[in-house]
């Protein structure tokens, strides 16, 4: 059984892992050097309650007691405060887990999740091309926003990033100012 559930400080040790091939062997991620565990829990505290992590575990309902297969989190999209009502989203799955299911379960809970908190609008963005990603992403219900041409060099080569958006609320006037994550919790459905 797939459990879903937020992201705790014990967990950073097992994202740190998941995340690393995505760094160290590919161009999924920018980065170069893999955090560690610290640097993962500095990641997890720095949403300050505000911005969901979550963790898709195999443990028992409740997504205790297992081990953590995937996670997705959300981050302000831009420091400007204008852009407070949009968000950043990420999903990354275990090497062997990847097809079987945890990655789209724990990025349906993030989208719900944020709906809930009242945010309007979701960006993943992917560096291309990654057709499993596009597909993940287009399964929860973002859409292709845009395209910037060769903006990463990584692995020897210039690598063009993709925008896919989500709309998880109407946009108002004026704007409802989102709740924190701490304030909604998990959300599923």
């Amino acid at each position: 059984m797939i459990a879903i559930r937020a992201a705790r400080a014990e967990d950073a040790a097992a994202i740190a892992a998941i995340y690393a091939p995505y760094v160290l062997g590919g161009t999924v991620s920018f980065e170069t050097e893999a955090p560690d565990a610290r640097a993962m829990r500095g990641r997890i505290a720095a949403s300050d309650g505000f911005y969901p992590w979550l963790v898709a575990t195999n443990g028992d309902a409740d997504g205790e007691g297992g081990g953590v297969l995937a996670y997705a989190y959300a981050t302000r999209f831009r420091d400007r405060p204008a852009y407070r009502y949009v968000v950043e989203t990420s999903v990354y799955v275990a090497g062997p887990m990847i097809g079987q299911g945890a990655g789209r379960l724990v990025y349906e809970a993030l989208v719900d999740t944020l709906r809930a908190q009242g945010f309007t609008q979701a960006i993943g963005v992917l560096s291309l091309p990654n057709d499993h990603s596009i597909r993940l992403h287009e399964h929860v219900g973002f859409r292709r926003a845009g395209v910037f041409r060769e903006v990463g060099f990584k692995q020897g080569r210039w690598i063009d990033v993709g925008y896919w958006q989500c709309l998880l609320n109407d946009s108002r006037v004026p704007p409802v100012e989102p709740k924190p994550f701490s304030a909604v919790g998990v959300v599923r459905g």
